[in-house]
């Protein structure tokens, strides 16, 4: 003799389903879990504004007359803010060495820039969209050029230079680092540019468009973020060098970083100078960075999404 359910199949029906156990989570997830949290933030504010002191204090010493900096720290100017004066900016702008490294920063800075996004555009483009003998070769050397570090091309580039007559020149500088800013470039596009869908270049073609009219039309505007990064990171790299300034430019062509070392061999405790010429020398690539925040944080963005 057989029993039935007396609640039938419709009850049966309306039975919740049983959820399944999750899965534990390990020591180091509990734990980041329980760190996200406000304690988080409290302590990436602390340490934003540890490290953010020795740049105010900078800031605060460039105001400073140099009795003041030499007799207290900087911190003294909260008790005494009559100390504060610009006298050390307008000594400095007077101060032909200076100025003129500012202009020869802005000439060695501004074109490695533009010359490096603008090759290295078109070379990653080369290398993602287009097929000739070679290409995967190609581009497996222009990333172990990534490897090869500044200090071994110093002596047999210094050479070469001098053969050419372009060495301890503007120009010297300028080469110097667009050979050596090409391979990162190259790589980081060509990587962006690869991941343009196919169906919307075929598109572009079949709408009658070449390859230079497709890159500047397509390509281009939707590499604008990751071309804004690369840009960031090129001028910021060449407004803060000092080894190839030091080495390849002159007296008369050598960058704002060479211009405060010369100025600490010279006299040695000119911290008034030192001081407004280092934070005035930090602000440009501040302004320039904060002026394309936005295209860098895009292209960060969809390099970590694609």
């Amino acid at each position: 003799m057989t029993t039935t359910d007396p609640a039938g199949p419709a009850m049966r029906a309306q039975r919740p389903p049983q959820e399944s156990p999750q899965p534990r989570r390990s020591l180091p997830a509990r734990v980041a879990a329980r760190l996200g949290g406000g304690v988080a933030r409290v302590f990436l504010i602390v340490v934003g504004l540890f490290w953010l002191m020795p740049t105010f204090g900078l800031l605060v010493s460039s105001l400073r007359d140099p009795a003041d900096i030499a007799a207290s720290g900087w911190w003294e100017v909260f008790t005494a803010p009559a100390q504060l004066t610009t006298e050390n900016y307008s000594r400095l702008l007077r101060n032909e060495a200076v100025t003129d490294s500012l202009w020869s920063s802005v000439l060695i800075t501004v074109p490695s820039t533009v010359l490096v996004v603008g090759i290295g555009a078109l070379a990653a483009y080369a290398f993602a969209w287009m097929d000739f003998p070679g290409r995967d070769w190609w581009f497996m050397g222009v990333v172990g050029l990534l490897v090869v570090p500044v200090q071994v091309a110093l002596v047999p580039v210094s050479r070469l230079f001098g053969t050419l007559g372009i060495f301890e020149t503007t120009l010297g500088v300028v080469l110097f680092h667009v050979a050596f800013g090409l391979p990162f470039a190259i790589f980081l596009l060509r990587n962006f540019f690869a991941q343009i869908p196919r169906e919307l270049l075929e598109a572009a073609r079949l709408d009658g468009a070449g390859e230079l009219r497709l890159f500047a039309r397509v390509v281009l505007p939707l590499g604008a973020p990751a071309i804004a990064s690369l840009g960031i990171f090129q001028f910021l790299w060449v407004w803060n060098d000092m080894l190839i300034a030091l080495i390849f430019a002159d007296s008369e062509s050598a960058p704002i970083t060479v211009a405060l070392q010369r100025q600490v061999r010279q006299f040695g405790n000119n911290i008034d100078v030192l001081a407004s010429g280092a934070f005035l020398s930090m602000v440009i690539p501040l302004a320039v960075f904060f002026a394309f925040q936005r295209q860098f944080v895009s292209g960060v963005m969809a390099g970590a999404v694609k």
